[in-house]
Formats: structure tokens, C-alpha cells, sequence
């Protein structure tokens, strides 16, 4: 079920981000300003409004797909169609590295790791008195 779901993301993602770009006539950079400002709604829920953290996860997981996908086209695709011109091999590779670099820093820094409290210990005389 999370497969589909995740394909499903990316189907979507591509197709909306080409939607609010194309066909909105919103361009590239603007439909991913959007999806950035819609991102934030489910981390406020989050955060403030103490919303379900499997809805705001998922909710997050597709507004992803259509923001990175505008993003990427709007590097990559040519002006004439209104990106910067440099290229989708370049822009993948450099997008590729980037990823490879923060995995590999979370990785070795465990940065990203929650760190659960271990429970006080009780003391031996508390122990025997039970």
C-alpha cells in the first residue's frame, strides 16, 4: 500500500507541478513558490495545531513531488519555455550530488537521530522495599 501510494505521489507531483506551471500559465518559479507556501500549512498543523502527524506527513510527502519537479524543471529546462537553460542532465546530477552529500553527513553525524531518554534508574533500596 505505501508503494502505490508513493508512486502515486510522483505521478501526481509531476503532473500538478506541470499543471500550475503550464497550464495555469503560472510559470516554473512561481508554481513552486506556491507549493513552498503549501508546505508550510501542514507543518503550522503540526507544530501549533497539533494535527495528526501521519496526515501532515503524508500531506507534506505530496506537496514535495509537485515543488521539487518545479524546481527542477525550472533549472533545467530551456528559456524559451520559460527555465534558466541548464540543462535536465546537468540539474539531475547536481540535485544527485546534493542528496548523496546530506545522506552522507546525516550518516556519519547521526544529526537526524531522536535520542530517547532513557528511563531513571531506581535506586536498589526502593527496589527491595516492593
Amino acid at each position: 500500500m505505501v508503494r502505490a501510494t508513493v508512486v502515486a505521489t510522483f505521478a501526481m507531483g509531476t503532473a500538478l507541478g506541470d499543471f500550475t506551471a503550464f497550464t495555469l500559465h503560472l510559470g516554473y518559479f512561481t508554481s513552486a513558490s506556491v507549493f513552498a507556501v503549501l508546505i508550510l500549512i501542514p507543518a503550522a498543523g503540526y507544530r501549533w495545531l497539533r494535527w495528526n502527524q501521519v496526515f501532515c506527513f503524508w500531506a507534506a510527502q505530496v506537496i514535495t513531488r509537485p515543488l521539487g519537479a518545479s524546481i527542477a524543471d525550472g533549472l533545467g529546462k530551456p528559456r524559451s519555455v520559460g527555465g534558466l537553460g541548464l540543462g535536465d542532465g546537468p540539474v539531475a546530477l547536481v540535485l544527485l550530488a546534493l542528496i548523496v552529500l546530506v545522506v552522507a553527513y546525516l550518516a556519519v553525524t547521526k544529526a537526524d537521530v531522536q535520542r530517547v531518554p532513557e528511563p531513571a534508574a531506581v535506586p536498589a533500596s526502593a527496589s527491595a522495599r516492593v
